[in-house]
């Protein structure tokens, strides 16, 4: 089996299109939340997602702020400007798609969550020290989380006190190791110096992991945001991947 894993969409259509066209052949898919948030195409990523095959979807802090299940007071302005604008063009359909979605679902011997095991929806996982202390709240081998838009693998052995970190090698079906933590990365707004779509190949069966980067026409989304008025700094972090 060949399960599709991709997170932070963040209503990028231009970059989910080109991620699901380069990964070709899936079984299933598995969204760690934020389709919406940041990007000019909220209906059309939530619409796109709800339709693929043998979904599971979670709900990110994105997500939740436009349906009203999170305070957006927490974001920052120009975030909390795209929320707005975003909650302004979601169809009812689609917002009551988004507040049915979990913050927490385990299957396959996996934890799937946005955030973090122990705050799924809004801690961010960015440091050895926060992933030692997640791995308590979480009893499957693996955990997949999103949100930091960073692809990396954090790991525990037996006898650790201490997570590593490690940056899955791109294009290379790797052996998971049991008691991981793996991030994807983000589709439609990638964080980690490189614009490129990121997204993930997760096989149940032989227990591996297939990090993947993809380039998108950037511009073509920086343009849409702009006729939106979204905000500026957004468009610009695009090019650059920060």
């Amino acid at each position: 089996m060949r399960i599709l894993v991709i997170s932070d969409i963040h209503a990028n259509m231009t970059a989910l299109e080109t991620v699901l066209k380069d990964a070709e052949n899936f079984d299933a898919v598995w969204c760690l939340g934020d389709l919406v948030g940041y990007g000019p195409d909220p209906n059309e990523c939530v619409e796109c997602i709800r339709n693929l095959p043998e979904l599971v979807c979670l709900i990110g802090n994105h997500d939740a702020a436009v349906v009203n299940q999170l305070d957006a007071s927490t974001f920052n302005p120009e975030a909390r400007r795209s929320i707005e604008w975003t909650q302004e063009q979601l169809t009812a359909e689609n917002l009551e798609y988004l507040s049915q979605l979990r913050n927490r679902i385990v299957l396959n011997q996996v934890t799937l969550v946005h955030g973090s095991p122990r705050s799924p929806t809004f801690e961010y996982l960015l440091d050895t020290y926060l992933a030692t202390i997640n791995f308590a709240y979480f009893e499957t081998p693996y955990c997949f989380v999103g949100h930091t838009h960073l692809p990396v693998q954090y790991l525990l052995g037996n006898g650790q006190g201490f997570a590593r970190l490690q940056i899955p090698p791109e294009n290379k079906a790797i052996r998971m190791v049991s008691r991981s933590i793996f991030n994807p990365g983000s589709v439609g707004q990638p964080r980690d110096r490189d614009p490129r779509a990121s997204y993930a190949f997760f096989d149940p069966e032989n227990e591996t992991w297939e990090y993947r980067r993809i380039s998108y026409d950037i511009k073509a989304v920086q343009q849409r945001m702009r006729a939106a008025s979204l905000p500026e700094r957004h468009i610009q972090r695009l090019t650059g991947g920060w």
